[in-house]
């Protein structure tokens, strides 16, 4: 379908209440919201005040807001770069490129997704500072700073973790964090208005007196070595862009990160909530499962602002709220709500089918059912690709797709047993007689093992 088809009346009307109701709920001083699908935007919701002085000064998509730890999205992107460039591996320890810490045996793969560890924050009451520590003491505090749990145990955040990772990246490309995340993120995406620091037109921001109608003015406290945690301003129509490049990085950002690759992150490494599985982290990215769909992105804290990412990658639909209040609200699940607000609510129109190209002689052989372990299998071809699915599967459940790596072999590059191969026998006249999928035997009738 085309880019940009704006949204039907009715869904833009009723997320428009669904901002404005939040905005009062939460007695925030201003909220900025909006959604894009397909790398266009489709809908703004623009709610409030940026200045506690000027109450008729409403939020733009160009305002700038602090958006805190969605920070952490971007230099998951600059530590995967150096890993495609060939400049570290993602299981490398932490003192191959850190020298002399003693905790350099974390490994980089697990401090992506937050499994190191590692304490939450720098050593030191940094909350209680006017500004974050600098280079030289955030190193020399990591030998203070403990190992709260067995690397692996479970899920536990930290932003140290994360100001580790953005001095690895400054390391290996030889340039401060900021001037790597510019040259090789921002400039590429074209997203001019995210900066280290604010610059106008920005929101102040504030915490809201619980027990009056005012707000108190919270301080910048800039983050110096803790910037590649939590440092970035930005705003809705750059962060639109962000999350277009996260559901569409071959069209959105050529050149800046590979699909296979950000596939990858948003790839579940830890369940935060092992009963009910909403909430989960990949390399880099949160990922919130709601139902049978799950949206990546992530949520952002900073003094005086919340702010939330959430895109569906196989609809191309993003939605990005921006607050400046500290508390109170919750801008990550108001923008998996707008999110799927658009994916149920405002569909794409399906394409219409229309006959494909013919069949190859040896992809024909093995349409029709297939079993295994027990399971009924329809092997089909779409779009010149073979394909399995499991028969009664849920109808939002992808198949298995196969490439071609030779006469008769063929590996699984997405779905069931992706990466395992499929591999074709042939019987006396050489026609098809089974398959070997991951080994195991496939055959046209339900048979026992070993039969």
């Amino acid at each position: 379908m085309s880019n940009g088809r704006p949204l039907r009346g009715d869904v833009a009307a009723r997320l428009d209440r669904m901002a404005a109701d939040r905005q009062a709920e939460w007695r925030a001083a201003g909220l900025a919201a909006a959604v894009v699908r397909r790398g266009e935007p489709v809908w703004h919701g623009l709610v409030g005040t940026t200045d506690a002085n000027d109450v008729e000064a409403t939020p733009t998509p160009q305002t700038q807001f602090r958006i805190g730890s969605i920070t952490k999205t971007f230099t998951a992107v600059l530590v995967m770069q150096c890993r495609d460039d060939g400049l570290l591996d993602l299981d490398d320890r932490l003192g191959q490129h850190l020298p002399g810490t003693r905790h350099g045996e974390l490994v980089l793969r697990r401090m992506l997704a937050h499994l190191s560890g590692l304490q939450r924050e720098p050593v030191g009451e940094v909350w209680e500072r006017p500004e974050g520590p600098l280079r030289e003491e955030l190193l020399a505090g990591l030998e203070d700073a403990e190992a709260v749990l067995p690397p692996a145990r479970r899920h536990h955040y930290s932003n140290l973790a994360y100001a580790l990772l953005g001095e690895v990246v400054s390391r290996l490309r030889r340039q401060p964090w900021e001037e790597a995340l510019q040259a090789r993120v921002l400039a590429p995406l074209g997203m001019t208005s995210t900066t280290p620091r604010w610059r106008p037109p920005y929101a102040h921001g504030y915490l809201t007196d619980p027990y009056a109608d005012r707000l108190l003015p919270e301080p910048e406290f800039p983050g110096n070595a803790f910037a590649p945690a939590a440092e970035l301003w930005s705003t809705l129509e750059d962060l639109g862009r962000w999350a277009s490049f996260i559901a569409d990085p071959d069209t959105l950002g050529p050149g800046v990160l590979s699909a296979e690759t950000v596939e990858e992150m948003c790839h579940p490494q830890v369940v935060h909530d092992l009963d009910a599985w909403t909430l989960a982290w990949g390399l880099g990215p949160m990922l919130h499962r709601r139902g049978e769909r799950v949206l990546v992105g992530h949520d952002g804290a900073m003094p005086g602002f919340l702010a939330g990412l959430a895109v569906r990658r196989p609809e191309q639909v993003g939605a990005v709220v921006l607050v400046n209040s500290s508390a109170g609200a919750d801008p990550g699940a108001l923008a998996v709500d707008l999110a799927l607000r658009v994916v149920v609510d405002d569909r794409d129109v399906a394409e219409p089918w229309r006959p494909g190209p013919p069949v190859p002689p040896h992809l024909e052989e093995l349409l029709g059912k297939w079993w295994a372990e027990g399971t009924e299998y329809a092997f089909s071809v779409r779009q010149g690709r073979l394909e399995a699915r499991a028969v009664g599967a849920p109808a939002g459940r992808p198949p298995t797709v196969f490439g071609e790596e030779g006469t008769d072999l063929f590996r699984a590059v997405s779905g069931r047993e992706q990466g395992e191969l499929l591999r074709v026998v042939r019987g006396e006249g050489g026609s098809v007689a089974r398959l070997y999928w991951a080994t195991y035997p496939v055959t046209r009738d339900p048979r026992p093992f070993g039969t």
